[in-house]
């Protein structure tokens, strides 16, 4: 469901659009308006059934790629805004990207980076709010590097304790890994029950335990 442009935004209305369970998107990266976005039905990644395609598989246990959190948050919002193969628009115009600078600022936005040989090939984010994560987007201009990405989050967010992953909406690539949809007033039963668990989503590095846990979730497979 799509309704007129909003306001101007600031950081902390959109927290509270997000905790109603509504996000906002544009048009296209030059559009300069933004709208709110409430679909009826909503994609989510069940953490306790995340699925690791068998080539992936392959890919962790090579690890290609080191991986960061938050050490370039706004590098990769910008290449997530940029157009792709297979991708010649954006829905994150100048507008979103300052907000989510300013959720990044306040601690409840982050990005998981994947880089090789000093160079940010992929990555994504999102946005924390209690123990929901609400997926904004992703970015790979390596073989698989958005998709690492993916399974250091799950594994970070249940090594945390969160209880949502949010992907706003489900799509064949998404369902790989096992993203379902759910209605609207199911999603918000779950993102009510989400928003009052306490999660720390940085932790710090990931060390030898937490990679191990890490390298379980090819097991799910």
């Amino acid at each position: 469901m799509r309704d007129e442009p909003t306001p101007r935004l600031t950081p902390e209305l959109l927290l509270r659009t997000y905790s109603a369970g509504i996000f906002p998107m544009a048009e296209n990266a030059d559009d300069p308006t933004v709208f709110w976005v409430d679909p009826e039905m909503r994609g989510i990644l069940p953490l306790d059934r995340f699925h690791v395609p068998r080539s992936l598989q392959r890919t962790l246990k090579r690890s290609p790629f080191e991986v960061r959190v938050d050490s370039a948050f706004d590098d990769v919002v910008a290449a997530c805004a940029e157009a792709q193969k297979g991708r010649p628009t954006t829905w994150i115009n100048a507008e979103i990207r300052t907000l989510y600078r300013g959720l990044a600022d306040l601690g409840h936005a982050h990005s998981v980076e994947c880089w090789k040989d000093e160079e940010l090939v992929g990555g994504l984010y999102g946005v924390t709010l209690g123990g929901a994560f609400f997926g904004e987007s992703m970015f790979s201009i390596a073989r698989d590097a958005s998709k690492v990405a993916l399974c250091h989050l799950v594994a970070r967010l249940r090594r945390s304790g969160f209880a949502l992953l949010d992907t706003q909406f489900a799509t064949e690539h998404l369902a790989r890994f096992g993203v379902i949809e759910i209605p609207r007033d199911a999603f918000r039963k779950k993102l009510e029950a989400a928003l009052a668990i306490k999660c720390s989503f940085y932790l710090g590095p990931l060390d030898e335990a937490d990679l191990a846990f890490r390298q379980s979730l090819t097991q799910t497979s």
